[in-house]
């Protein structure tokens, strides 16, 4: 019987580079190796690290492509894999020109310098995918969401598909904070702080499928190449 080790899985961007090891430190967590990772001292950070990572740590750096979601019943962790695996040799690689740090509402994330409707294509194409596995919203998690005062059509998109930030909502980003007042000044000090190792370009080669443990904390399980030529 093939038993499902994890609460929650998901599918992300996770880069592969020096920006993936300081941004993992930043946070605290690298999900590739399992590790709690030492903070760095930032110049300009008015706040403890700590605190300030406290909610993107569990998820370490990265991207979502497709959001965490619970297995549905009849549904396995190996069926998942291979559909991932299956999904991902279908479909191209992304070039993206690089990356910056900006501010989103309170919260500091790296986002692309440029939009990809390539990047689009391909997380629209995951989702839908990958909704098989996708075990359905209950009414608290739609509540949890709904409380973030959703647009119409995001809140549509969250009946959906499980996540209201998808298809013409989706806005790829790779956060490093949560919500602060200082956002200015931190979005400052990190991009003095990661600039030197910012991708330019970043190029997405494969996607990573993320297991979710007890803890809460995310886990690489396995990376897929993308792999067909581009279209």
């Amino acid at each position: 019987m093939d038993l499902n080790a994890y609460a929650r899985y998901a599918l992300f961007v996770v880069p592969s580079s020096a920006f993936y090891a300081a941004g993992a430190a930043w946070l605290g967590w690298d999900s590739v190796s399992g590790e709690t990772v030492a903070h760095p001292s930032v110049p300009g950070v008015p706040v403890s690290v700590d605190a300030l990572t406290e909610k993107p740590r569990k998820y370490g750096l990265h991207g979502t492509i497709k959001a965490p979601f619970a297995l549905a019943p009849g549904q396995t962790e190996a069926a998942l894999r291979a559909a991932c695996r299956s999904f991902c040799a279908d479909q191209p690689p992304v070039r993206l020109p690089g990356l910056k740090i900006t501010r989103l509402n309170r919260f500091v994330a790296a986002v692309p310098t440029a939009p990809s409707s390539e990047l689009g294509t391909l997380a629209a194409a995951a989702v839908e995918a990958l909704d098989p596995f996708r075990a359905p919203l209950t009414e608290a998690e739609i509540a949890r969401r709904r409380a973030s005062r959703l647009t119409a059509a995001q809140d549509a998109l969250l009946l959906r598909w499980g996540y209201p930030y998808v298809m013409d909502a989706f806005r790829f980003h790779l956060t490093l904070t949560g919500p602060h007042p200082q956002a200015e000044a931190l979005q400052n000090a990190l991009t003095a702080h990661l600039a030197p190792t910012l991708p330019s370009p970043f190029d997405i080669t494969d996607l990573a499928l993320m297991g979710e443990d007890g803890a809460g904390r995310f886990h690489l399980l396995n990376r897929f190449t993308l792999a067909a030529h581009p279209r």
